[in-house]
């Protein structure tokens, strides 16, 4: 079975949708492991209810300068070490909000993905062009449901790539448009982007999980 391990720092909506793919039998993949950088996160609960494994993995405060930079790798070598038992094919970042260093991407190679809720393009840009053809800033970042509005943007969405060491880039998987309402805060904003999101990270997954399987399936024999 195809192994997820799933990185939060928040409420864990998105893990919901896999796990309730995965009890209906239609993700294609088990979550095996959900680990956060904070003891409140909801997630943790989340995963705990379904008897999947959690981890609370804090980032300790340091001082600046070299320490915290200590601290800081120190940290990353604990989290990876937790990932590695579990032996995933996939990491899911959902909602993490911990950048991971080139050395833990590494140790990883091809196996995190991210989902970010606005719109990124395929060349890593500055700007995405939309299915209308009209040209948007492609937004970057940890508040970029609000710098969507604070643009004054009619249309903004989700992506979710694969994870490289430039921050919100690398190749895109799959994307969806979500416009922009009269009167939307924040809040109806980002909730109407994660239903895009719950919908597409199962997606995602089932299809990384469904192309493993054709990989490692022996050549088929021709019969005469």
């Amino acid at each position: 079975m195809y192994q997820i391990a799933v990185l939060l720092s928040g409420s864990g909506s998105n893990l919901q949708a896999l796990l309730d793919a995965e009890r209906a039998g239609t993700l294609g993949a088990r979550v095996a492991l959900v680990v956060s950088d904070r003891a409140d996160a909801y997630g943790l609960q989340r995963a705990l209810t379904h008897q999947v494994a959690a981890a609370f993995v804090p980032l300790p405060p340091a001082p600046p300068g070299p320490a915290r930079a200590a601290a800081r790798s120190a940290w990353e070598q604990r989290l990876a070490g937790i990932v590695e038992l579990f032996s995933p094919d996939l990491i899911v970042l959902a909602g993490f909000m911990r950048i991971l260093s080139p050395a833990f991407l590494q140790r990883f190679p091809e196996r995190v993905i991210n989902q970010h809720p606005a719109l990124l393009p395929d060349d890593g840009g500055a700007s995405y062009t939309t299915s209308s053809g009209l040209v948007i800033p492609a937004l970057r970042g940890a508040h970029v449901v609000r710098d969507a509005l604070a643009h004054g943007l009619t249309v903004t969405g989700c992506t979710i790539h694969r994870v490289t060491p430039r921050v919100d880039d690398g190749p895109v998987l799959a994307r969806a448009e979500v416009p922009i309402l009269p009167g939307d805060t924040a809040d109806t904003l980002h909730e109407r982007i994660k239903r895009e999101e719950h919908q597409l990270i199962v997606e995602v997954v089932r299809s990384l999980a469904l192309t493993q399987q054709e990989t490692a399936l022996p050549p088929r024999q021709d019969q005469s």
